[in-house]
């Protein structure tokens, strides 16, 4: 693809709500905050802007995005929700919870942004300057990560622009996030169905319908099939760096990725280190993951050494991410 558009980066205010929502109405990409991670947006209903949001990414197009709208009432404009959707869009939104759903009769998302399926990813962001944008601009947006596809997601708009400037029109610099992993994705199929974890934890949700998610089946995630919900590619959110979990020792040429306290052999020799976090808090390791990778990415280690990570609230959207990047790399 052409690198050769000009990408602005503003600081997030009043002047920069406006010119991403000229920007989005006129077809373009905007890069801006959320919650989770920086999103990529483009106008959900433009097929022809949805396509460059690909192209630019280098995503492949078999693979669905998630609309984001400013409230319930706009959801509900899009997707048709029964009384368990309902529920949690009550309980959860606005924030990090993703609602697959059939999509509402007249849904105005191009089918390209849906891949083709019958059902509409949708989600009500928490963040400020995402909620000033879609407010200002009155559409849905999908915004996928603001990255190049299967790379490491972005936290800070210093990650966006070193993978995206020169592709897209403009990033909306708001300052590092707050969650740092991507939302959690339910299905509302005939029993609700945790199709990807992330930012709220399968827990809170368990607690709120009260009674379990259902699983998806292991071989539900591949590289060739397509995906019922964004972010269930077997290979995703990779640095170019091998990874190798669950390590117990740091070998020659390893950088290591550690998280809580640095009880681990061969930790002196590391070629860097990094730690999610030295207290052990899962909340805090979330929110450094993808910027912790992108830095060892950088070191030009043979691989990078992950220590384990608790499978326990947001232990679990950590680990699914981490078990993504080392996909065919280990």
């Amino acid at each position: 693809m052409e690198t050769s558009l000009k990408t602005r980066i503003l600081p997030a205010g009043t002047a920069a709500t406006a010119a991403a929502a000229d920007v989005l109405a006129t077809g373009g990409l905007v890069a801006f905050p959320t919650e989770t991670v920086y999103g990529l947006g483009a106008d959900a209903t433009n097929a022809t802007a949805v396509a460059h949001l690909y192209q630019a990414k280098g995503r492949p197009a078999f693979n669905p995005l998630i609309a984001h709208v400013g409230d319930l009432a706009a959801a509900r404009r899009i997707a048709r929700f029964d009384a368990v959707a309902t529920a949690l869009a009550e309980a959860f939104w606005p924030g990090p919870l993703t609602l697959v759903l059939p999509k509402a009769e007249d849904c105005p998302v191009a089918e390209l942004a849906t891949a083709g399926l019958d059902t509409v990813a949708v989600r009500v962001p928490a963040h400020p300057i995402a909620r000033d944008i879609l407010r200002a601009f009155g559409r849905p947006v999908v915004a996928p990560s603001a990255n190049l596809s299967g790379h490491v997601s972005p936290t800070t708009a210093e990650h966006v622009a070193s993978d995206l400037a020169g592709r897209i029109d403009l990033i909306v610099d708001g300052g590092p996030v707050e969650v740092g992993v991507e939302s959690t994705i339910v299905g509302c199929f005939a029993r609700a169905t945790l199709l990807r974890p992330g930012g709220l934890p399968r827990s809170e949700i368990e607690r709120a319908l009260g009674h379990k998610l259902e699983q998806l089946p292991a071989d539900a995630e591949s590289d060739s099939g397509q995906p019922l919900a964004p972010g269930m590619l077997a290979s995703h959110y990779a640095p170019r760096t091998n990874v190798r979990l669950n390590a117990d020792r740091i070998e020659p040429g390893e950088a290591l990725l550690a998280f809580g306290p640095l009880r681990i052999s061969g930790v002196d020799s590391a070629a860097a280190v990094m730690n999610l976090s030295a207290g052990g808090d899962l909340a805090e390791a979330a929110a450094n993951l993808f910027g912790h990778l992108r830095a060892l990415d950088t070191t030009a280690a043979r691989a990078i050494a992950v220590m384990p990570i608790p499978h326990e609230g947001l232990g679990e959207a950590i680990n699914d991410r981490l078990r993504r990047a080392a996909v065919g790399r280990e």
